[in-house]
């Protein structure tokens, strides 16, 4: 594929018929990174031409997925739709140089040709019928305003050959190529001719594209030779497989890119996670950033065969992301995600829950107590096993006494005190602790114990033993 001196250009081009998935993201990505490695523009473009198939809200959705990514793009986004007057004109150039012929056949025409070729057991495709029709009769009977569609005259003989990047040299007999629909007949292009005529006119160097696509390639290139325009370089990479093997689905438990960012994941290991589904730098590296994924891209080291995602990893690497953040990052990305609490507030807490966090979500319900007293305590929580109610009651009211003379209130003195007063009752510090987790955060698993309750204050952790206390006193006998 001569490519000569052209500038690196590569293109995202999804259609707007859904939300961004997995596997969508890994191939923009895969273009995104190749063009910062290569000092190139990463461009995007919405192949909406489908018209039966749109979604409303889906191209908005995809923008804000690639933005979450940090995939930004360098031009104002193509909108097929926008632009049935470039593809007409070069459908017309196709008929005016017999690359291209009008097909008159209806629709009822069309399906009973391919339910005889499936009853013959053999492949569907267009039985070149008007081929054949003189160009004065086709010009005649479209004048005429008879209904048409604009399809390829692919050659009939011979093969078509091209290297690509990742999956090496394809070969393709010509005569099992189709002569697909270029333009249908309400004036709108099928995605071979727009990709053709926005890829030249974009001057696309390179398209990254998944492999689903590898069976129209030998079609895209005979069309650039129609057109006599320079075909830019291929590169097909494979498809994403769940566990079984099957193509990567939310029955595997994937989420699509925005429901990510929603669940509390960072969009750094989203980038890690599916940058690594078939390609890796050839190091034992595997944490890696977007500027570190840039610096270590390259197409040669995508694989060929298909990638399997093990989503439990994602959860692994989402834990590293977070510990990486400073605690004021971790903080003002966790802010949003608490109402009424501002990232000031969180700060302090940092430390107690960062090494613990797989998602951003899971901290909101570790520091929830912090900013809201517990609601209702559950006797078969605040009680440990082998103790009764009122024993139980009596000993947060014994806490709360001795918590309230000490003179200073840290972490040393808390533990040293807690610690006396467990060995003055004959409780096991672990059940003390325990009753006291849930007395004073109305959870049974928290941040460290000692540290919380030396953040929370003196006065509210006094104040919510002694509501355990009265709970468990006026709660009924069991």
């Amino acid at each position: 594929m001569a490519q000569g001196d052209r500038s690196i250009r590569v293109r995202y081009a999804p259609s707007p018929t859904g939300a961004l998935h997995l596997g969508g993201a890994r191939t923009a990505l895969f273009n995104y990174l190749y063009a910062r490695q290569q000092g190139g523009k990463f461009l995007l473009r919405i192949e909406d031409t489908d018209r039966a198939r749109l979604k409303q809200g889906s191209q908005s959705s995809i923008e804000e997925g690639l933005r979450w990514l940090g995939m930004e793009w360098d031009e104002q986004p193509i909108i097929q739709s926008e632009r049935k007057e470039a593809y007409a004109k070069a459908a017309q150039g196709l008929l005016e140089s017999g690359a291209a012929y009008r097909c008159f056949c209806t629709p009822e025409r069309l399906e009973q040709m391919r339910a005889e070729q499936r009853a013959r057991h053999e492949p569907e495709r267009y039985d070149r019928r008007c081929r054949s029709i003189p160009r004065e009769e086709s010009d005649r009977r479209a004048e005429a305003g008879e209904r048409f569609v604009i399809r390829q005259a692919m050659p009939l003989e011979g093969a078509t050959t091209f290297h690509d990047l990742v999956m090496g040299t394809v070969t393709f007999r010509n005569d099992t190529l189709d002569d697909h629909v270029l333009l249908k007949s309400d004036g709108f292009p099928t995605y071979h001719l727009a990709f053709a005529v926005d890829d030249h006119e974009s001057r696309i160097s390179h398209v990254i594209r998944g492999d689903g696509w590898l069976p129209s390639a030998p079609k895209h290139l005979l069309l650039f030779q129609a057109f006599n325009w320079l075909p830019p370089a291929f590169a097909h990479v494979p498809l994403v497989l769940g566990p079984d093997k099957k193509p990567l689905a939310k029955r595997h438990g994937a989420k699509d890119v925005l429901e990510y960012r929603d669940a509390g994941y960072l969009p750094e290991a989203v980038d890690n996670f599916i940058a690594f589904l078939g390609w890796s730098p050839g190091t034992e590296e595997d944490v890696l950033a977007i500027d570190e994924l840039i610096a270590r891209f390259s197409i040669e080291k995508i694989q060929a065969s298909p990638a399997v995602a093990n989503l439990e990893r994602l959860d692994w690497l989402n834990g590293q992301f977070i510990r990486r953040l400073s605690a004021d990052e971790l903080a003002s990305r966790i802010a949003p995600r608490f109402s009424g609490v501002t990232a000031d507030a969180l700060r302090p807490l940092m430390p107690l829950v960062q090494e613990r966090l797989r998602t951003l979500n899971e901290a909101t319900e570790m520091l929830r107590f912090f900013f809201e007293e517990p609601r209702d305590y559950r006797p078969d929580q605040l009680v440990p096993k082998g103790r009764d109610a009122n024993g139980t009651a009596a000993v947060f009211q014994a806490a709360a006494e001795r918590l309230r003379r000490l003179p200073a209130w840290d972490h040393d003195t808390v533990e040293h005190e807690l610690r006396a007063l467990a060995e003055h009752l004959g409780w096991s510090s672990r059940d003390l602790f325990m009753a006291l987790r849930v007395a004073v955060t109305g959870r049974t698993v928290t941040p460290p114990l000692i540290e919380s309750m030396a953040h929370l204050g003196q006065a509210p952790v006094i104040a919510r033993l002694e509501r355990a206390s009265a709970s468990l006193s006026n709660a009924p006998e069991r």
